[in-house]
């Protein structure tokens, strides 16, 4: 059933589960139903054991679901704290890095920032399971009007802080401006109407802001150098770079990121961070069925079920199960102890570990609202900070905590090396050729980290190798994990089509449990 697809498996193996009495048939693919007690009654006998390896998203949901039909049910969680990578750091916060360096945070109270997880799309069921859990969430600035773009070009833009707006209006403007003049000209009349072309002419004077004579000649959409106030004060309005620059220059470069599906606006967030549903699951599955700093040793089937080794304040331990659901990094399980097949352990190589980190800055004076009236969303840059992400809470307050840079790949190798204060160091000067010299000031306090230098994850999330994008089609590998190995089933972000997003280990999650479910049903 796993293997009719990663995130819409749920629906199949809904209908599957239909075909051997647990489920009414239907002929829409229904939402996730839960398992329950009564499905088994009369199919299983007595409870069956799961013992949960890693207590992120993917272990904990699945934890969640197995404890509504009544499964024994233990976690082994090697942090002390729940959410794997879904990591809000805050005051007291303290962790030693595998380059050996330890940082303990001092934020104010109340003040974080979440070096994992940040933002949940509206359609990922990441929302349902905050209502369930009673989490309040809140609006997420994924795009602001007023922050900044700045990149480099062999034009007068270059290395200029540009208005996101400023660049909107340019961009769109001049595309507009063009477009028109290609239509006019006859240039699309092989595949436009007359009546086609006066449609086109009618949005494009409206999308481009253009004269009445098809002309992009500036805009009130790029702000104003003096606001327009009372009385006869009409404001200054900023001037338009030339169109030249404007297209040579690529100050539009990022203006899709928000139109992709899973990051269009409105975007969400817990209240108070994003561990906030983390430590709403474990209140739900119970501090007795979690262990915090249990390092997994070993995973065996043994053929009757399956033995875990793990090592708990200096002491071997073990627990034995009917199954495992194993949510742990893939390119850290082939470190483990284990009598997996040799195909599945090639397998686990495949997904390669995305280097990516973040850095955080409080500030004691909001100073991008007091001085750019920037309230949230982000600036973003070809330097290798990447962009510089402005805090969603807190509004008019004392202070806050600024995201320094969220980068990836090749950008965040020029900080996973270096030690804290280095990183904030490079971070300042990129910062500060963005913002100006008040990014340098006014700072209380930081904290970075670096997922591929985190125990416990070595990696922010992963790529399948071979592919260029998950997504439409799966490799070889991924499809062999999504099988169980005898009674051991692996799940998380990685075996969905939402990788890297709370939502693909959540829909992972759910196939391995309604699929564990059925197969205990049928056995």
């Amino acid at each position: 059933m796993r293997g009719l697809g990663a995130t819409g498996g749920v629906g199949l193996a809904y209908g599957a589960m239909s075909a051997i009495g647990l489920a009414p048939a239907t002929a829409d693919t229904p939402r996730f139903r839960a398992p329950a007690q009564g499905d088994l009654i009369g199919k299983a006998a007595g409870n069956s054991s799961v013992v949960v390896l890693g207590g992120g998203p993917a272990g904990l949901c699945a934890a969640f679901e197995l404890r509504k039909a009544g499964y024994t049910v233990t976690v082994l969680e090697a942090r002390q704290r729940p959410g794997g990578r879904v990591w809000s750091v805050r005051g007291g916060t303290t962790e030693t890095d595998l380059n050996g360096e330890t940082q303990s945070c001092t934020f104010t109270e109340g003040h974080y920032f979440n070096l994992g997880a940040t933002r949940i799309p509206q359609g990922h069921i990441t929302l349902d399971y905050c209502r369930e859990l009673g989490v309040e969430i809140q609006p997420f600035g994924n795009q602001n009007a007023n922050t900044l773009v700045n990149y480099r070009s062999e034009t007068a833009i270059s290395e200029q802080s540009v208005p996101y707006r400023a660049a909107k209006a340019d961009v769109y403007g001049y595309l507009s401006e063009l477009l028109q003049k290609a239509a006019s000209r006859g240039a699309l009349d092989d595949v436009l109407t007359p009546s086609d072309k006066d449609a086109l002419s009618t949005f494009l004077r409206d999308f481009g802001d253009l004269s009445s004579d098809g002309r992009y000649l500036g805009s009130s959409r790029r702000g104003y150098d003096s606001e327009p106030g009372a009385g006869l004060n009409f404001g200054s309005e900023r001037k338009p770079y030339g169109m030249s620059d404007v297209i040579r220059s690529g100050i539009g470069r990022n203006f899709s990121f928000e139109f992709g599906y899973d990051q269009a606006m409105m975007m969400m967030t817990p209240v108070g961070g994003m561990d906030r549903i983390y430590y709403a699951f474990q209140r739900e599955i119970g501090d007795d069925r979690i262990r915090f700093g249990a390092e997994v040793t070993s995973m065996r089937n043994t053929g009757s079920g399956v033995r875990v080794e793990y090592r708990q304040d200096g002491v071997g331990r073990a627990v034995d199960a009917d199954y495992c659901i194993c949510t742990l990094p893939p390119n850290l399980v082939g470190r483990l102890g284990n009598n997996l097949p040799a195909d599945v352990l090639l397998a686990l190589k495949a997904a390669i570990p995305v280097s990516s980190g973040k850095l955080g800055i409080e500030y004691s004076r909001r100073w991008w609202e007091l001085e750019d009236r920037i309230y949230g969303g982000a600036s973003n840059t070809d330097k290798d900070i990447a962009q510089i992400m402005f805090p969603y809470d807190h509004f008019n307050s004392d202070r806050g905590v600024v995201v320094g840079y969220y980068n990836t790949g090749k950008r965040h190798l020029a900080f996973e090396s270096l030690t804290h204060r280095q990183r904030l160091a490079k971070a300042l000067d990129e910062g500060a050729a963005i913002h100006g010299d008040k990014y340098r000031r006014d700072i209380a306090s930081s904290f970075s980290g670096s997922w591929r230098r985190t125990r416990y994850s070595e990696g922010a999330w992963v790529g399948w190798s071979g592919s260029d994008a998950h997504g439409g089609e799966a490799t070889p590998e991924y499809t062999k994990l999504l099988a169980p190995v005898d009674r051991i089933y692996f799940a998380g972000d990685h075996l969905s089509n939402a990788i890297a997003w709370q939502h693909g280990a959540f829909t992972s999650a759910r196939d391995v449990v309604t699929e564990l479910h059925a197969r205990i049903a049928a056995d």
